[in-house]
């Protein structure tokens, strides 16, 4: 689908939206879609909730999640997400790569996996004050920025180009990775939170989330070598030995969908674009979350169960399971954040 065609696309359902009387405002003549910007995600994204809400006489958000449904039942529509005050971001069908390709790719590239040349030859200057922020923000620019073969130049002159708002305290008790995280988790915008929590062993805690989606990555890696099978990228729905099914037949296993999975690892390479063009770091760690989130519901149907034989889809399931890993550690890597493999 080509932007004109989503656009075309996303007009049909404000239009159906306003037949079916759940918006009562004026068709516009046009929707402008485009690559998302910080803190989106998918292929494109578009503002025309905002654009209607006023006249809709409803908050940009509820105007959003009325059009999402719409475009969820469109054709050509992989998946829609709402995120800030209202953007609709789309993911289109056939964007991501087939598993058993995009499992190659991130497996042959490894941690440098979604690195490419879109800053190549440039010399990003950063000037930023004398803070503790500052500082952490600027160090993971400087390799998220050459992750796309760019430079970064940092100083302190004046007049500053980089001012994220300031630590309301010291971050150094939490450690160094929980404190790297406190500071570059959130928009430069927002004032970071230095607690205890980001220390948790909790969900509740997106460090804890995406650190141990990668020790259980790794772990299974050990359980399948012991299982005396290893990975190799293939179908991950394919054909599974259940124990419930009698005379060595086989089906499919219902209960798992890694579609959810394919596209944030697909995705993986445009979100270091543009958190490198954007110098939003926050982009990074908020879309390291999104992998940990879809990976960890899959992470039980990767080995046999029960009297079950490894089988091409458990090393394909494995494969898989083992890229996300690698793009989890990775993105903890250029944020100048330990993955360990034992939590």
């Amino acid at each position: 689908m080509t932007p004109v065609e989503l656009s075309r696309t996303v007009l049909r359902a404000v239009c159906r939206a306003v037949d079916a009387g759940e918006l009562r405002v004026a068709v516009p003549g046009e929707v402008v879609v485009a690559p998302p910007g910080p803190g989106g995600c998918g292929d494109y994204a578009t503002s025309i909730a905002l654009q209607l809400a006023r006249s809709a006489g409803q908050p940009p958000l509820r105007v959003a999640e009325i059009l999402k449904g719409r475009l969820a039942e469109a054709e050509g529509v992989a998946d829609v997400v709402v995120t800030g005050p209202g953007f609709i971001n789309i993911s289109l069908q056939g964007a991501a790569a087939s598993a058993a390709a995009l499992t190659r790719e991130i497996l042959d590239a490894g941690p440098a996996y979604g690195h490419g040349d879109s800053l190549a030859g440039q010399v990003v200057e950063l000037r930023i004050p004398y803070e503790v922020r500052a500082e952490v923000v600027a160090d993971a620019l400087v390799r998220i920025v050459g992750s796309q073969g760019g430079r970064v130049e940092v100083d302190h002159r004046e007049p500053v180009n980089l001012r994220p708002v300031p630590a309301p305290d010291d971050p150094a008790p939490l450690g160094p990775d929980a404190a790297r995280w406190a500071l570059l988790h959130p928009a430069a915008h927002d004032r970071p939170r230095i607690t205890a929590d980001h220390l948790l062993q909790r969900e509740s805690n997106p460090l804890f989330r995406v650190r141990y989606a990668h020790a259980r990555t790794r772990a299974l890696r050990r359980n399948a070598a012991a299982l005396g099978f290893t990975p190799d990228p293939g179908d991950v729905d394919g054909h599974v030995q259940d124990e419930r099914v009698q005379d060595g037949d086989l089906q499919k296993d219902p209960h798992t969908n890694w579609s959810p999975l394919l596209t944030p690892l697909s995705d993986h390479p445009r979100v270091l674009a543009r958190a490198a063009a954007h110098r939003t770091p926050d982009s990074l760690a908020r879309h390291l979350v999104t992998v940990a989130d879809a990976v960890l519901p899959v992470l039980p149907a990767v080995l046999p169960r029960g009297d079950e034989k490894p089988s091409a889809a458990h090393r394909a399931r494995l494969a898989l399971a083992e890229a996300a890993g690698t793009v989890l550690a990775g993105g903890l890597s250029l944020l100048g954040i330990d993955a360990p493999d034992h939590l």
